[in-house]
């Protein structure tokens, strides 16, 4: 018989070296960011939240992936694809944060100022459109568009959280004006529904301006009253950490730094 090339104790450790790659620490879990541009603007000096949310977490155990686009509404966020793309990557294990409700608001149609409106509320309610190229659209409401991504999302293994929409530069009688009759409303009332996990970002930011008061927090805006420069993202993603703390079932604060 011929002799093994190795002794075999170096062939034994050599084994229990593959075996270690083979079935080594697993993949850490990825956290998904969907939303519009105060979550995710390139065009400094603008920045939205998530773009600077990554510094608050333990990136050695939890990855960040910031998938929101600039100037779109949960309803051409799945008719462009860019939901597909997301829930395609999504595995057992993951996050999903999802904060719409600024380009939501116009009268759903076909036209440039109507393709990305949808219904109001959380109901059933839909509207039948066709293209000029023929292909027909239904739109539905805003608390629908949130229930498919919380229902696809956990449906793959993931844990979706809600997030209101943060707060405008906008005031009445001293303080911030809440989105808390409509957008921020219905998308607590989903979550409240789904049975998931709700970051009241709008009010959480809303009550840090208040403090502020008009004058500091006009800083925080350098073109209009919705999208924050650098240091308005990082107050924005302090409340959205103080709303993942506050919550004592949701997994994920366990990756924060």
């Amino acid at each position: 018989m011929k002799k093994p090339l190795l002794p075999r104790h170096l062939l034994a450790a050599a084994a229990l070296l593959l075996l270690a790659c083979a079935f080594g620490r697993p993949t850490p879990p990825t956290l998904y960011l969907i939303g519009d541009s105060t979550v995710n603007n390139p065009n400094p000096p603008q920045a939205g939240w998530g773009n600077v949310i990554a510094a608050y977490f333990d990136t050695t155990r939890i990855r960040v992936r910031n998938n929101a686009k600039a100037g779109r509404s949960t309803r051409t966020f799945i008719s462009e694809g860019r939901w597909k793309t997301t829930i395609d990557a999504i595995r057992p294990g993951d996050f999903l944060i999802m904060q719409f409700g600024h380009n939501e608001g116009s009268p759903p149609d076909t036209t440039k100022a109507g393709r990305r409106g949808v219904l109001r509320g959380t109901g059933e309610e839909t509207k039948s459109l066709v293209w000029p190229d023929g292909h027909p659209e239904t739109v539905n409401t805003y608390g629908w568009y949130l229930r498919k991504f919380i229902c696809e999302a956990r449906a793959k293994g993931a844990t979706p959280v809600v997030c209101s929409m943060i707060p405008r530069n906008e005031w009445k009688d001293g303080k911030v004006i809440r989105a808390s009759s409509d957008f921020g409303k219905w998308a607590q009332e989903v979550a409240e529904q789904e049975g998931v996990a709700f970051i009241n970002l709008n009010e959480i930011t809303a009550l840090k301006y208040d403090q502020l008061g008009p004058v500091e927090v006009k800083k925080f805006f350098p073109g209009d009253h919705t999208h924050t420069n650098e240091a308005g993202a990082i107050i924005n993603a302090e409340s959205v950490v103080d709303g993942i703390k506050s919550n004592r079932k949701l997994a994920l604060k366990k990756y924060l730094k």
